[in-house]
Parts: C-alpha cells; structure tokens; sequence
C-alpha cells in the first residue's frame, strides 16, 4: 500500500477515537517521558492498535499516542518514537509526524538524547537544535513524491523554525535554564562511536550526536511543519578521554535533566 494511503488511513482511525485539531505535536525521546505527565489527558491509544504504525521495540520508549492539553492548547504526544537501527524503513519512521500534520497540527516538538561532542560543554546541558547533519544512510523522502504532502525538492535552508526558537532561548534565559545552541548529527546507530569517530563528528561541526529525529524533522520541512528540537547531552565524547557506556546511567542523566526540558516545553506551549 501506498505511504499516502497509510497515513491517510491512520489518520482517520485516529479522528474515529475522538482525537480531533490537535495544534501542536510532541515527540519525546529516550528516557524523555516526563513531559507526558504535564498532558491533561484525555485519550490514549496503544501504537499496536493504529494501522500501519510500527510498535517501538526499544525498552525505554512507551509506544503511545497520547491526546489532552497542555496550558489549554491541545497536544498529540508520541510516547516512544521509532529509529532506523530498529530496522524500520524512514517511511515508517516518519508516518506519525505525517498522520500528526494530516490531524491539523501545526507546530511539531522533539525531544532527544544525545552525546556530548562540544567539550565546552557537559553531560546533562540542555541543547537547542539550530541545524543538523545526516549521516544515516538513507532518508524519508527517497522514492515517489506525494505532491499533496509536499515538493519533489523541499528547501532545508532553515530546517528549525527561526520563530520556534527565539522563543524558547527567551524562555530558557527567563528561567536562568542553560540552554546550549548547536548542531545535531544523527548517525544509524545501534552501537556507539568510536575516539576515531568523535573525532571524525566534530571536524564536521557537530555539537552532539544521537540516532533520532534528523527522519522526522526532514519530513516535516516536507509537509510545512515548523519544528524544534532540543536535545538532552546525556554523556561527554571525549576521543581521547573514552569510558565504556553505561545505558542506565544515560536514562538517569535524561532523567534529571528532562524537568528542565519539560519546563521549556510547557511554557513554549503556552504562547503558541
């Protein structure tokens, strides 16, 4: 079947559980939960139960579409999102940021975990994506072009909204929150880098790599869905300083940091 027919499809099992206009949509990355605990909900359905959306298989995301308020705007939240080190097609992993703007959103919000490469930096800084490099192999938009989606070649000038950001820079320096600027690299993944590698990331000019969100953020310049993303810098890639990776350790630096985040997000919210 075709993408468009799946989205559509989606979509419209959706809308039948009542989910209606949502404005903003959420994506919330790895360990990255809490923000869902600021939603007056008001539906939630299993990924497992809408048609074409893939389960997430990694533990730490839920694998829920919750719908409710946030400070009286509605929200749509995707409680666990999908990577292509699962095994999944870019198609696949960005149908919910397609079906989300076919709902009527209008703004969409990310979330990551992501390593440290800017040393000036440190592990559980809070980073505001401005641009971002693709390293994964491949990318959503590859194969036949549904012109009611989007342009055959989508501009990616300023793949963040300018506007989006502004105003979460402003929020962050009202808050007194450390809110870093600076470039993502999304790699395949599933293992992490080596020295070599961090070295390699950061002659490019990246501030912190993850695995996530570069597939969404492509389609959503695609469809004309302003976004922003802010990264949480869970551990340092010092190449010549390299520990061993502990998961859990990761999760929990998420863990602390995402208030923060979540904080940023709420009030960002308010004044859309």
């Amino acid at each position: 079947m075709e993408q468009l027919n799946k989205i559509k499809e989606a979509a419209a099992y959706i809308k039948s559980k009542g989910i209606d206009n949502p404005e903003i949509g959420i994506v919330l990355g790895t360990g990255l939960g809490n923000l869902a605990t600021k939603i007056n909900v008001e539906i939630e359905i299993e990924y497992s139960q809408i048609p074409h959306f893939p389960e997430a298989t990694v533990e730490f995301h839920a694998g829920k579409l919750i719908y409710g308020t946030i400070s009286g705007k509605k929200v749509l939240a995707m409680r666990g999102r999908f990577h292509y080190y699962e095994g999944y097609t870019m198609q696949q992993i960005v149908l919910p940021v397609q079906v989300m703007k076919l709902l009527g959103i209008n703004y969409l919000l990310l979330s990551n975990a992501a390593g440290c490469i800017n040393l000036n930096w440190k592990k559980g800084d809070l980073m505001l994506v401005t641009d971002h490099i693709n390293l994964q192999p491949t990318n959503p938009l590859i194969g036949k072009n549904y012109d009611e989606l989007g342009p055959r070649f989508p501009d990616m000038s300023q793949p963040y909204s300018k506007q989006l950001n502004e105003k979460l820079n402003a929020i962050a320096d009202q808050k007194q929150i450390t809110l870093r600027n600076g470039i993502y690299v999304s790699v395949p993944g599933p293992m992490l880098e080596t020295a070599a590698e961090y070295r390699y990331l950061k002659i490019t000019g990246a501030d912190a790599v993850g695995m996530s969100t570069v597939p969404e953020v492509i389609a959503a310049n695609h469809i004309g869905l302003p976004c922003a993303a802010i990264s949480v810098l869970t551990d340092e890639c010092n190449p010549d300083d390299l520990k061993p990776i502990n998961i859990e350790e990761i999760i929990a630096v998420a863990g602390k940091a995402e208030l923060k985040l979540t904080d940023l997000f709420v009030n960002l919210i308010r004044t859309l």
